[in-house]
């Protein structure tokens, strides 16, 4: 076999090579892995030119890249624990590979950056907000009159009242925001529920998990909360549903509610301006799998 063989069996190979780069999505960032000498850039705005280009030039070779988070104060505690030198691109090459498997990630799909940052942070909001809602679900322990697990059983609760809310939900696409607050800080979710030309529902595993994750620890410690619906179908004005968590349950907002809680800046409290062509309506009954179970825990 010639050399030349050789080499384009290799190209063949490194097509098929999945690769990740680690990205300092931030300024903040981006200057605090400045103080390692082996990281060469002066600047993150050629710092991220750069970082697009390459990405680009994977892509025409038919290489799949997935983008990653790069934080610097991980990174560091990584290199602590592992022994590593973290002035070593070596350490960083290992971080990342780290990053692939147990960090937040997005496959660069062609997207401009400007456009995939933001939903890398998301990504990494998701993740770090299901793991906080975990661990303090975890937390609970037994229920001292019964024995059962509260956060298994919350999430085994809360698992069934998002069924119930999309099999009563109207045709079109759902998308769904849970906040639960007093945990002892405000948890967000969001999930997208839409349907395929079959009319058959899909679900992102990952965001579905979070949003029950934190429904659940809102019936867990009942925190007040709530949840609202948001359908879109072709043909017809957006729906906007709510309600609020009592007890194990949901209670039904009203149209006058829902518009409220739909106006209104869950963060600082002020007024949003309301969108034409919506209406807010009470939510469909979710029957008597949606009430508060006699049991408490």
């Amino acid at each position: 076999m010639t050399r030349t063989d050789h080499q384009t069996m290799r190209r063949v190979l490194r097509r098929e090579i999945a690769g990740t780069i680690g990205l300092l999505t931030d300024e903040h960032d981006f200057r605090a892995m400045r103080r390692y000498r082996s990281f060469t850039f002066g600047d993150h705005t050629t710092y991220l030119n750069q970082v697009e280009a390459l990405l680009k030039t994977r892509a025409s070779q038919g290489s799949h890249t997935t983008v990653a988070l790069f934080d610097p104060q991980e990174y560091a505690e990584f290199c602590a624990d592992t022994g590593l030198d973290p002035d070593l691109p070596s350490s960083r090459t290992r971080f990342t590979a780290e990053l692939a498997t147990t960090g937040p990630t997005v496959p660069y799909d062609g997207r401009p950056l400007a456009d995939l940052v933001p939903a890398l942070v998301d990504e990494a909001v998701r993740q770090a907000t299901w793991e906080y809602a975990s661990t303090l679900l975890a937390r609970l322990g037994a229920c001292a009159s019964c024995g059962e697990d509260i956060g298994r059983a919350s999430f085994t609760r809360a698992s069934d009242l998002l069924v119930r809310i999309l099999d009563t939900a109207g045709p079109g696409n759902r998308h769904l925001v849970c906040s639960v607050k007093g945990t002892p800080e405000t948890l967000v979710s969001v999930l997208h529920a839409d349907e395929d030309d079959e009319g058959t529902v899909q679900l992102d595993e990952a965001e579905a998990l979070e949003f029950t994750t934190v429904l659940a620890l809102g019936i867990a410690t009942r925190s007040p909360g709530g949840l609202v619906m948001r359908t879109t179908a072709p043909g017809t004005g957006d729906r906007i549903y709510g309600w609020r968590l009592r007890g194990e349950g949901l209670e039904p907002l009203t149209a006058g509610e829902v518009f409220d809680a739909y106006c209104t800046d869950i963060e600082s409290g002020d007024l949003i301006s309301p969108e034409s062509d919506v209406d807010y309506c009470v939510p469909p009954d979710l029957g008597q799998e949606g009430q508060t179970p006699g049991h408490r825990h």
